[in-house]
């Protein structure tokens, strides 16, 4: 596989990832976004100004979970690059391993009330932080690749790219350009209606979903045999 194609791949899967687990995350914790800061500014608003509204609490520790996700993926990829190792792998193992606890304790949670509870506070305080990671590792790690998991940005650029083309832009770069940014945009859509049918379906099992994303991604970046390196140099 070219470079080009690994990384649309990785575009790809991580978008449809991060649209499936804010979805899922949604529709499973009283309107949750584990992965839209945005819409969790909005919800906390909303909160604050009516506490009588579903899920305040969850909502209210969400944005500092995602945080702390962010600085967690932040000190591990340093940690990791100063041993001068690569840090993708460890980066998506973070992410594994905080979105199996999503799914652990949301099982676990099941069936909620009118709250979430407990467990599912847990549940969604561990989606959101996985999905903090999600975002710090596309930032430090995957810059090369459109953002998978804010797509406000993706479609301002589709936009702006197809204008270009209609008007016969001379710019060598706009067909590469526009596939960088649609795939993930697609794969996004079709990971949050995915999400809709699993959820309803198999309530926090469909997390396996994204989880076995994650494991074909660690798959993918398994280091080659030494005798396949030394062939390719």
């Amino acid at each position: 596989m070219s470079e080009q194609q690994h990384g649309r791949t990785q575009g790809i899967a991580l978008g449809f990832l991060a649209g499936y687990v804010d979805t899922l995350g949604f529709l499973a914790l009283f309107g949750l976004f584990t992965a839209h800061v945005t819409g969790n500014f909005i919800l906390i608003g909303a909160s604050l100004a009516d506490p009588s509204r579903e899920g305040v609490l969850l909502k209210l520790l969400a944005f500092p979970a995602f945080i702390a996700g962010v600085a967690l993926a932040r000190v591990l990829v340093v940690v990791v690059e100063k041993r001068g190792a690569a840090a993708l792998r460890p980066a998506l193992l973070l992410q594994l391993v905080l979105l199996l606890g999503f799914m652990g304790f949301g099982l676990a949670a099941t069936p909620m009330g009118q709250e979430a509870g407990v467990l599912g506070t847990v549940a969604g305080l561990l989606g959101a932080a996985g999905m903090g990671a999600h975002s710090a590792t596309s930032r430090l790690l995957l810059g090369h690749l459109a953002p998978t998991s804010m797509m406000t940005g993706n479609v301002t650029q589709i936009v702006i790219d197809l204008v270009d083309a209609a008007r016969g832009a001379d710019d060598p770069g706009l067909k590469a350009r526009c596939g960088k940014f649609i795939w993930p945009l697609l794969a996004f859509a079709l990971g949050c209606v995915a999400a809709a049918f699993a959820f309803h379906r198999f309530g926090f099992a469909a997390l396996l979903v994204p989880l076995l994303i994650l494991v074909g991604l660690l798959l993918a970046e398994a280091p080659a045999p030494a005798a396949e390196q030394a062939k390719a140099s």
